[in-house]
């Protein structure tokens, strides 16, 4: 009965509160243009290097286990029912797909180079785009870039309802239901769930440590540094071997640039694709579609709506525990 009572509260009160403390921080259209690419950090895959492993998959589970979602069961019953439930928590050991529990995966490519049949690995992850669509098109701000180009979801304020994917050229974010703030406000109709992806280790990086990936890979398949470096770096890799660069202009441009020694359209033909399952088409830059950019202007306003309602939330709860004391 409790919890009803703060729910009715906060319905009643914490939105109109939480829309006022919001509007302080709406997003202008600076935001929508995406940050300085000079200070993004990118990541170079070389893909001639890996001999698929795992360590790094093995790595950012154990590494990112804490950000794993608990979800409260059994689920509420979501209305309208085509909100599906999604729910990977009796599934935490996949490992061949991106799930909510799995943010990295190997994914596999038999080619021919130079004549002969040859079997490439590859590390796929978000791709985290110069100017991500994830990012700038959530409805709720949930989805945030900072300085250094890493895009992370953050499950406290996420709603589950999947705009992220829809958005992302190649559907990266999975959704658990069960967790998030929609259990506490609206369980029946709102989101069902949170968003989960690769947030590349961003409190690592804060502490001047390496992504878990790169560190525990015993191939240094991977670099990281300045965007600008690292698309230099690709390129003079991909003139040593012969090879293809991926990364640098779709989707506008991503911080995750691939070098492969064969065509990624003969990798694209090659690998399984499907749900979880990225694949390497030519993508096009979702931001610099008219429509999208006006859609980002109109829900700009709500962005950090949801961080402030979360509060508000907590704020009667925390004042209905204290007046029944």
């Amino acid at each position: 009965m409790g919890q009803q009572i703060s729910r009715r509260s906060f319905l009643k009160g914490g939105l109109a509160a939480a829309a006022g403390v919001a509007a302080s921080g709406v997003p202008g259209s600076r935001a929508l243009a995406g940050p300085d690419e000079r200070k993004q950090l990118a990541t170079l895959i070389d893909i001639s290097k890996c001999i698929g492993c795992g360590e790094c998959v093995a790595a950012c589970s154990e590494t990112n286990a804490d950000k794993h979602p608990n979800p409260q069961k059994p689920f509420p019953k979501m209305y309208p029912p085509r909100a599906k439930v999604s729910d990977w928590s009796d599934k935490q050991d996949v490992d061949d797909r991106l799930t909510p529990y799995n943010w990295l995966f190997i994914q596999h490519a038999g080619v021919e180079k130079d004549g002969e049949e040859i079997e490439l690995t590859i590390p796929r992850r978000c791709m985290h785009c110069v100017n991500p669509p994830c990012v700038k098109l959530c409805p709720w701000g949930a989805a945030k870039q900072f300085e250094n180009g890493i895009s992370r979801i953050d499950p406290e304020i996420c709603l589950g309802g999947s705009k992220c994917n829809k958005v992302c050229p190649w559907d990266i974010p999975q959704r658990q239901t069960g967790v998030g703030l929609y259990l506490d406000i609206l369980p029946n109709f709102a989101g069902n769930g949170v968003m989960f992806k690769c947030d590349r280790c961003y409190d690592r990086i804060a502490d001047d440590d390496l992504p878990a990936c790169i560190e525990a890979c015993p191939e240094d398949v991977q670099t990281i540094g300045p965007r600008d470096e690292i698309i230099r770096k690709a390129h003079s890799l991909a003139k040593e071997i012969n090879g293809h660069v991926y990364g640098e202009t779709e989707n506008g441009g991503t911080n995750t640039i691939y070098v492969s020694p064969v065509p990624f359209v003969d990798i694209n033909n090659a690998i399984e694709k499907g749900k979880g399952k990225p694949d390497f088409r030519k993508a096009r830059d979702r931001m610099a579609d008219a429509n999208n950019l006006a859609a980002a202007v109109v829900i700009a306003p709500l962005a950090g709506l949801a961080a402030a309602a979360r509060k508000a939330y907590n704020l009667a709860k925390k004042r209905e525990r204290s007046s029944v004391q």
